[in-house]
């Protein structure tokens, strides 16, 4: 049988981070890819934490896991509410569209 360790919940990891960084680096165009990159950033640092924590054997990470959880759901939740205002606005959700708002 085959035995899922913590190595393997770090590979898994690592590929969601880089996933996230990628849609970030290479796809600036649209707001809603890189809201999801950030997303995936913050669900790998969740399964590390909670990786950890298991194997460690204390709640702690699972705690930090908890909150970033929060955290990432309030993002996104006004990151979205604030691209369906300016589509509504704007007719347009392109980051070189955006970029024109700076004061």
């Amino acid at each position: 049988m085959l035995d899922i360790g913590l190595t393997h919940y770090l590979v898994v990891s690592a590929i969601l981070f880089v996933l996230g960084v990628f849609g970030i680096f290479m796809n600036r165009k649209n707001v809603i890819v890189i809201l999801m990159s950030v997303e995936l950033i913050l669900l790998s640092v969740n399964l590390n934490l909670v990786a950890f924590s298991a194997q460690l054997g204390d709640l702690t990470g699972q705690v930090f896991a908890m909150f970033i959880l929060t955290v990432a759901a309030a993002e996104a939740a006004i990151g979205l509410a604030i691209v369906v205002i300016y589509f509504r606005n704007r007719g347009s959700i392109e980051v070189e569209d955006i970029s024109t708002l700076k004061g």
